[in-house]
């Protein structure tokens, strides 16, 4: 039996979920345009804990959201969930956000393309078959026309999360594109089954050293603007 703590501060929405052997028991969440997560987290992580009726000697390891996402709110997550891991000397597991959330879509055939909005006509993005496991990494990358023509010409391309959006306004109508409308923010709830698997095969991250995945390379694009002379 594991009790994990899950914790997903990458975007606007907080969340926190304890899972028992895989399975998420618990959930806090709320999503804030204002990114209160510093004073929403520990009020979520008392709030599961107490819902289960377990405190913090219980856990067996605490999971978070690695990123990429916001800078602000992967440091919080990252470091709130160090902080239990170092004063409980139990594991940290570290969940791909991108893997997490493509996990909120269930599908039959095609690829999975989880989205989170970047800046202007960026995204951060990966590419996951219908079993969830990757076919092309994380990348950030600016979205035109031309964008996933490789993959909409083999089949059914699924389009979701919060930078989909983004996407419908910059790539035109086609046969094998969907975008999946009930797809929201990244949760701490996708995250049990993977950070239980991880847990089971004791792939840890080292505390002390351990730092979010940020993914801070754009392929910016070039300036309209004249040069001053």
């Amino acid at each position: 039996m594991a009790y994990i703590l899950h914790i997903e501060t990458t975007t606007t929405q907080c969340s926190v979920g304890l899972s028992k052997d895989g399975k998420i028991m618990v959930l806090s969440e709320h999503n804030d345009e204002q990114y209160s997560h510093s004073e929403k987290l520990h009020l979520y992580t008392q709030e599961c804990l107490q819902q289960a009726s377990i405190t913090l000697k219980y856990l067996d390891a605490v999971a978070v959201s690695k990123g990429p996402g916001s800078y602000t709110g992967l440091r919080i997550g990252v470091s709130a969930a160090k902080g239990i891991c170092f004063a409980l000397d139990i594991p940290l597991i570290s969940v791909s956000t991108l893997l997490s959330l493509s996990h909120q879509a269930t599908v039959h055939s095609g690829v999975i393309i989880p989205l989170l909005d970047a800046r202007r006509d960026e995204v951060y993005s990966a590419v996951y078959d219908k079993n969830h496991q990757e076919i092309r990494n994380i990348q950030a990358e600016i979205i035109t026309n031309d964008s996933f023509l490789s993959y909409l010409a083999k089949g059914t391309v699924y389009v979701m999360g919060p930078g989909a959006e983004k996407c419908k306004l910059l790539i035109d109508e086609h046969p094998n594109l969907n975008f999946e409308p009930k797809i929201s923010l990244p949760s701490a709830q996708q995250m049990a089954k993977i950070a239980q698997s991880k847990f089971e095969r004791k792939e840890f991250e080292d505390v002390a050293y351990f730092e979010p995945f940020y993914l801070k390379d754009f392929l910016g694009t070039p300036s309209q603007k004249k040069p001053i002379r």
